[in-house]
């Protein structure tokens, strides 16, 4: 029997072959690789990467589809009734931290969840997922552009960004009304451009993204003297969208806040 859709998770089921074999040969996977798939749904993708792996981690919030899985994949499948939103990837990873993690992410999750993995990135190798076209556009994103913000900034000073390709409405079931599009998030081993303070960082270009219509000058001024502006070599009136992530790293390393103010927003 076919699992219907439920809209409160976001469900929409690949069910293109020549797409789902796509994706698989995207991701490649070794025999032997340690891979987490997000919201395998009624498995269409997870066939395809059990064809390559030997075993397969998933995590599934609809407790519905559980049983489903485990009853048609086996032993080859361990899969976990969780909410990927709260679950801890890291405690998967091997010792060498060599994750790999995989998936066609809910729409209405994707942002929240891809700011969740960034935190265990160290022990990532890297992340391949279908998601709404308009979320890969924002990944991957220059500045100066409409689409570049807080999501750009954070996931490009953790990874490179590759958007691979396109996939229509069609491919899934029920059809969503956007297009999707699959990219690969490949973490640093070290960020090319490290601030001093990476919390310190997170909160600075939270806090200016949340006002990018003011000047940064404006927008941060709870954070940042002129005279700060000046030693990051800073022009306090431009706006957040037009600073790239070397330039968020050195504000917030210029910023030189005392520990206990640091937390001003």
């Amino acid at each position: 029997m076919s699992h219907t859709p439920r809209k409160r998770f976001g469900q929409h089921f690949l069910h293109d072959r020549d797409v789902i074999e796509r994706i698989a040969a995207a991701i490649a996977p070794r025999p032997d690789d340690t891979l987490v798939e997000i919201g395998p749904g009624e498995g269409a993708l997870t066939a395809a990467l059990l064809r390559r792996l030997a075993h397969l981690h998933a995590v599934e919030l609809d407790r519905d589809l559980v049983p489903r899985l485990r009853a048609r994949f086996g032993a080859a499948l361990s899969v976990t009734q969780a909410d990927a939103l709260h679950f801890d990837f890291a405690a998967l990873a091997p010792p060498q931290g060599d994750l790999r993690i995989a998936g066609n992410l809910p729409y209405n999750i994707s942002t929240p969840l891809i700011f969740h993995l960034l935190d265990s990135t160290a022990q990532i190798r890297d992340m391949t997922f279908l998601l709404q076209r308009e979320v890969v556009e924002r990944l991957a994103a220059t500045p100066g552009g409409k689409d570049y913000g807080r999501l750009s900034v954070m996931v490009q000073y953790r990874c490179a960004v590759d958007r691979l390709f396109r996939v229509g409405p069609g491919a899934f079931s029920p059809p969503p009304k956007v297009d999707s599009a699959v990219v690969r998030l490949r973490p640093y081993r070290v960020p090319p451009h490290p601030a001093q303070d990476e919390a310190h960082f997170a909160r600075l270009v939270a806090h200016a993204f949340t006002q990018r219509r003011k000047t940064l000058g404006r927008s941060l001024r709870t954070l940042l003297t002129p005279a700060r502006f000046a030693a990051a070599g800073i022009d306090p009136m431009r706006r957040a969208e037009t600073l790239s992530v070397a330039e968020f790293a050195a504000l917030s390393d210029a910023a030189g806040i005392p520990a206990d103010q640091r937390g001003l927003t």
